[in-house]
């Protein structure tokens, strides 16, 4: 009888924790590492891992699968890039409580989901009525990864005061109402959630025809609401996330006060998007860094999510999140119907508003508006494409808002082009990823379909560390791994004898530059889209999770996703 399942046989082992790797065979059975040793004998199946890296499976811990989870439950597009833990419910935006209506128009337009895709998803699966229920149904699919789960702060809202009442900027929850989210967040930790997420962001609308482009319900909520529900994760150990308001700095104080323990209280785990080296304001990203670190010295528990490559987006017309943050950016994108839109592109007076708010350079803003910054990739006009709009309105003697205008009134949709926003120079990078007051996530998995593609942020993590040695190679696989799994306080993240087998066998050889390739694929949870992705196979030999090698050599096992139940919902436990 062949004593193992796996063997991975020959390679260099990481085990997480940021030791120093060694030569050996890792060998699995019943969905355990059995043992980790050189000369193993070959198992059932044999993984040559000779001249790879073998590591724990990387974690993604800012995702948006809620949905696709119910009906895609493999999550591959992660999977194949080496993840075989992913946390959801992030951004105040979970599928627990809430309906299948009032969760489609909280998704769709903040995360860029298509609104009937989200809506179908929990129509047609919902079965669960509380937590614990909705983590038994995460469990009976036949999950690619592992998933664990915040509680949305929206949801708990719009559930307990109905969506129209939760953002209504006058109401505000009875004493009734707040013992009955307290209720509701309680019953998440004790089903395992990791904690509570919550937004404060301005970007964040409401999609459908009830409420539309009113902000996501977490954000009408008064820091008093935060506190009562902060006490309970400060009792339990739990994490709290969120996304800022950056029309409002200061507000990150409050966060970073809340974090900041005493002879009195815990600190409070606070995670906030995001810690970048943003090109609208090049001292955002040591404001941010200092501040926490500030904080954690008298006590705090707070860490910036940060997104380890290039923060490079995509945009069809004007369909960009990034146009949330000024007036006509956000007019444009509370007009759904792409020819009423047109209309009102083609609108003089609005043509000055937007010339006006893409010309300011000063106060708070991600993008950092200069047309002069960002490429066409298509467009039905061939002429204009590889060109920058500030090109375009040169050769035409127009400003470059206006030559972006007009192509979006002229070819709709079918303009589509790029810019980098944040991440672009080496040195401050660099500096981030080694920063103890930022945390390696922000990858966004699982939405804006046509906008981002940061699947592979940690092959891509790997590939740069290999390439520029600005640090060891061990502690960035701990950066992706054994240090999150600690932080959320999930059983994750480590290869170590007796732990569950969650592995992925990097090749080097595979880091050939081409992954920030731009690469489209079909939409796996159904409909027309196609989803804007990353590809670069070679650097990933296999993905196992739970002992079952689910992703080798560029093929995604049989019944993956449909049969085969690899992963589980992890369950985090109270420090």
């Amino acid at each position: 009888m062949t004593e193992y399942d796996v063997v991975i046989r020959g390679g260099m082992v990481f085990d997480g924790s940021g030791a120093a790797p060694v030569a050996a065979d890792v060998g699995v059975r019943d969905g355990k590492v059995a043992a980790i040793a050189p000369g193993l004998p070959d198992g059932v199946r044999t993984i040559d891992a000779a001249g790879r890296w073998v590591m724990p499976g990387i974690l993604d811990v800012h995702t948006h699968y809620d949905a696709e989870a119910l009906v895609a439950p493999g999550l591959g597009e992660s999977v194949r890039h080496g993840v075989t833990s992913v946390v959801l419910g992030n951004c105040s935006l979970s599928t627990v409580y809430a309906g299948a209506e009032d969760c489609a128009d909280m998704f769709a337009r903040v995360e860029a989901l298509p609104w009937d895709i989200v809506h179908g998803a929990i129509k047609e699966s919902k079965t669960w009525q509380d937590p614990a229920g909705y983590a038994a149904a995460l469990e009976s699919r036949p999950l690619g990864a592992n998933v664990a789960a915040f509680i949305g702060h929206s949801d708990i809202r719009a559930t307990v005061m109905g969506l129209g009442r939760s953002v209504d900027a006058e109401a505000r929850p009875t004493d009734t109402e707040l013992a009955a989210m307290r209720r509701m967040l309680t019953d998440a930790l004790d089903a395992g959630f990791v904690g509570l997420s919550t937004i404060r962001s301005s970007f964040s609308k409401l999609e459908g025809t009830r409420f539309p482009a009113r902000q996501l319900p977490s954000t009408y909520a008064t820091w008093r609401e935060y506190r009562r529900l902060n006490r309970i994760l400060r009792k339990r150990g739990r994490v709290h996330q969120s996304t800022p308001n950056l029309a409002m700095p200061a507000e990150v104080a409050l966060y970073l006060a809340q974090s900041v323990g005493s002879l009195f209280r815990r600190p409070l785990k606070t995670t906030l998007i995001a810690a970048a080296d943003v090109k609208a304001d090049r001292r955002a990203s040591w404001a941010a860094t200092f501040a926490a670190t500030l904080a954690n010295r008298f006590g705090g528990e707070f860490r910036w999510q940060h997104l380890p490559v290039p923060f490079e987006v995509y945009a069809d017309g004007v369909d960009l999140v990034v146009f949330e943050e000024f007036g006509s950016g956000a007019a444009a994108l509370n007009v759904r119907d792409e020819m009423e839109r047109g209309k009102l592109l083609a609108d003089e007076s609005y043509r000055r508003r937007f010339r006006k708010d893409v010309a300011k350079r000063f106060g708070p803003r991600v993008w950092h508006r200069d047309l002069y910054d960002a490429e066409i990739m298509a467009c039905p006009d061939a002429s204009v494409v590889g060109k920058s709009f500030g090109a375009v309105a040169d050769e035409r003697g127009i400003e470059p808002a206006d030559a972006l205008l007009d192509l979006a009134v002229e070819h709709g949709s079918k303009l589509r082009w790029r810019t980098t926003i944040a991440n672009d120079r080496d040195d401050v990078l660099d500096r981030l990823q080694q920063s103890p007051v930022v945390q390696v996530g922000f990858a966004d998995s699982g939405a804006h379909l046509r906008n981002m593609a940061f699947y592979n942020f940690g092959i891509r993590l790997l590939e740069r560390v290999h390439q520029r040695g600005f640090m060891p190679v061990e502690t960035a696989v701990h950066r992706l791994t054994g240090e999150l799994a600690d932080w959320y306080g999930l059983d994750a993240g480590y290869l170590r004898q007796g732990h569950r087998a969650d592995i992925t066998v990097i090749d080097p050889a595979g880091f050939d530059g081409t992954s920030s390739a731009y690469a489209e694929a079909p939409f796996p949870a159904g409909g027309s889209p196609q989803r804007m992705v990353n590809r670069n196979d070679r650097a990933v030999t296999a993905t196992l999770v739970n002992g079952h090698i689910v992703y080798a050599e560029g093929e995604f096992a049989e019944g993956f996703g449909t049969t085969l139940h690899a992963g589980t919902f992890l369950r985090a436990t109270d420090r």
